[in-house]
């Protein structure tokens, strides 16, 4: 879910090969589900080898991953922790809607609605440990660095890229509010989306720069948390009950200050018979005090084909043809963009 904030934000359009030589820090639970959600047959079924294994991350982790390595892109990722105890909530409420959601494929199944059974089987997406392993494993083997976060993957991967990297790279604005300079969006989905009526529509890459963020909203770095924590967040789900995300910005404005933010959202319930059922001062705290590690490395090697052509085509039964065809043109990117920065120098 993360932030309810995208209709205050500006953003903008921009194209792969701007990223071009950059480094991003990529959200890596972020990527895995959307690949889980997105690779998968017409009945909503996920690619699977021959043991019944999803492999569906894996597809869209290796060929998504080579698409950008080719276009001179540097992806680190950053993969999640131990979830704050305020994330809990959060997290069985997710569990009970892929339970409902499991259900309704069961029926939906049954009357042989594959519109339906593709809908809710998106719904009820599992990331194991097995997946999550194996994950960091064929990332290591494209030559690529793995960040482990001792908690919330976007709050390391905002501390990584306020140094080491270009932009964050999620669908989620959480990164924002913990500080990330920039957030890219829609890196790692296909360039086009079908829609429900059958029609496809192109998926432009976007890019939000919090400078431009707070100039436009006229506010601060704590003020943008408030306002997140007013509308919701992982931490407090639903934020406050009748704030919407414009009220809570004129909130914010008038303000200014998270104790009197909070002390008139505190008033406002009272007067309309409502409590809050959160700590703010929590919730707050985890943004602007995230538990994050200076402890890791950003280096890139050499890609290991041989572990690679293990991992997908030994393990889980990819046609080697098609990985070796994408290795292939790996090899011939890099050999071609070394020999174009040796031409600069002549």
């Amino acid at each position: 879910m993360g932030l309810q904030i995208a209709e205050l934000v500006p953003k903008r359009t921009i194209k792969l090969e701007d990223l071009k030589g950059k480094v991003l820090a990529v959200d890596a639970f972020n990527a895995l589900y959307q690949f889980l959600s997105n690779i998968r047959q017409p009945d909503g079924t996920p690619l699977m080898d021959n043991k019944k294994r999803i492999t569906s991350h894996l597809s869209g982790l290796f060929y998504r991953t080579i698409n950008l390595m080719n276009l001179g892109i540097k992806p680190v990722f950053v993969f999640d922790g131990e979830p704050p105890k305020l994330k809990y909530s959060t997290i069985n409420n997710r569990s009970e809607r892929k339970n409902e959601a499991n259900q309704k494929y069961a029926e939906a199944k049954e009357r042989g609605d594959e519109k339906s059974m593709f809908k809710y089987a998106r719904q009820n997406l599992k990331l194991t440990d097995e997946m999550i392993k194996e994950s960091k494993e064929l990332v290591n083997a494209l030559g690529l660095p793995v960040v482990q976060a001792p908690s919330e993957g976007e709050a390391q991967a905002a501390l990584v890229a306020k140094s080491e990297a270009f932009a964050v790279a999620s669908q989620d604005y959480d990164a924002l509010a913990f500080g990330t300079p920039k957030l890219i969006q829609n890196l790692t989905l296909a360039r086009r989306r079908k829609l429900a009526s059958g029609a496809y529509v192109n998926v432009e890459l976007e890019m939000i720069e919090l400078d431009k963020v707070l100039n436009a909203l006229q506010i601060n770095q704590d003020q943008l948390i408030c306002l997140g924590i007013l509308v919701g967040t992982d931490f407090n789900p639903g934020g406050i009950k009748g704030i919407g995300p414009k009220k809570a910005l004129d909130l914010v404005k008038k303000y200014k200050q998270p104790v009197w933010i909070f002390d008139a959202v505190e008033k406002i319930m009272e007067e309309a018979q409502e409590e809050i059922t959160f700590d703010w001062t929590e919730v707050f705290e985890i943004f602007k005090k995230p538990n994050v590690t200076k402890e890791y490395k950003i280096e890139f090697s050499n890609v290991d084909a041989e572990k690679i052509k293990n991992i997908l085509c030994k393990e889980h039964d990819f046609s080697e043809e098609r990985v070796n065809n994408a290795l292939q043109k790996l090899e011939e990117g890099r050999e071609e963009r070394e020999q174009q920065d040796l031409r600069k120098w002549f």
